[in-house]
């Protein structure tokens, strides 16, 4: 192996500059020449390659988004298109590839792999939707914004005494709105996962006022529904007032936190360790703080389990 490539595709998440960074400067010390790809799987069918050095990826550690952009591909997801990509690699003669994104864009790289071209998928969405490893690139940081938001809006709730229902993302999944919920002190969560009754969150916020409470926090997963209706519906059978804010991608900018940083690093920095030793078809991740490596198909099969036990303790500390 000589020439190894990097590319991020799918939803930007707040780390995948660390791990660019990485796997760059990983790369080279490796003795590999390094190149990016620029606009996902697009910029692999396209030959958008570029060839980096560690100036390439100087200051970005910190940065959200990603310098390498990304952007879906219709035509990748049909079979021709996966035949370009490969065959645009081989062009190039790219011998490996590490693919930096969630469970669509490991999914691609399961099709390049079984194409002939080695990769090795990263996890990185803030959903933090990918079974089988405990946490994925830039969830960390998303789950410190909606805090910093939640924080904000605190202050404005209980000066108007009024209860404020904060929409987050995730996708299908409860994550971001549990463990933020959780960090946040919110009176009310509410995900996909868990069945939630309308009489139940009027409920809560009556007993909240009626205790002398100045304001209640409830979030909501953008799984369950729209926060506007959930508005809506509560004042319709409560005399609270109600207010709405859905942060939508102030979720995913500003400086990545430590944590995801330091995870991109070790993530990104593994897998090029693997293309290293002649390994396809990987996706890395993290169990109990050990890095670990699963066949991609398997990675992708395996079902999330939400954390219950930290659902039950929100509810019994709210």
């Amino acid at each position: 192996m000589r020439n190894i490539a990097v590319l991020t595709s799918g939803g930007d998440a707040p780390g995948m500059n660390a791990a660019i960074r990485a796997v760059v400067r990983m790369g080279i010390s490796k003795g590999f020449d390094v190149f990016s790809v620029r606009k996902g799987f697009r910029g692999l069918i396209n030959g958008d390659f570029e060839k980096m050095d560690e100036a390439s990826v100087s200051d970005i550690i910190q940065r959200g988004g990603t310098i390498l952009q990304t952007a879906r591909s219709e035509e990748f997801k049909t079979e021709e298109g996966q035949s370009k990509a490969a065959n645009m690699a081989k062009i190039f003669d790219i011998d490996g590839l590490v693919v930096i994104g969630g469970d669509g864009s490991f999914t691609g790289a399961k099709k390049l792999s079984e194409k002939g071209v080695a990769c090795i998928g990263v996890p990185a969405t803030i959903d933090n939707d990918l079974a089988y490893t405990d946490y994925s690139i830039g969830f960390g940081t998303a789950v410190n914004n909606v805090l910093d938001a939640i924080n904000k809006i605190r202050d404005t709730s209980s000066s108007h005494e009024r209860a404020s229902i904060i929409e987050v993302m995730g996708r299908n999944s409860g994550n971001i709105a549990l463990y933020a919920g959780l960090a946040g002190g919110a009176e009310g969560i509410i995900v996909p996962e868990i069945k939630f009754e309308m009489d139940d969150i009027c409920k809560l916020l009556i007993e909240r006022r009626n205790k002398g409470k100045l304001h209640s926090i409830i979030i909501l997963a953008e799984g369950v529904g729209d926060a506007k209706e959930l508005e809506k519906k509560i004042m319709e059978n409560v005399d609270i007032e109600v207010r709405s804010t859905i942060l939508g991608y102030t979720q995913r900018g500003g400086n990545t936190t430590a944590f995801d940083r330091i995870l991109a690093s070790r993530l990104g920095a593994k897998a090029v360790e693997l293309l290293a030793d002649g390994k396809s078809a990987r996706a890395v991740g993290i169990r109990d703080n050990k890095l670990i490596d699963i066949e991609i198909g398997e990675a992708l099969s395996m079902k999330k389990e939400f954390p219950l036990e930290l659902y039950e303790l929100a509810a019994k500390l709210q």
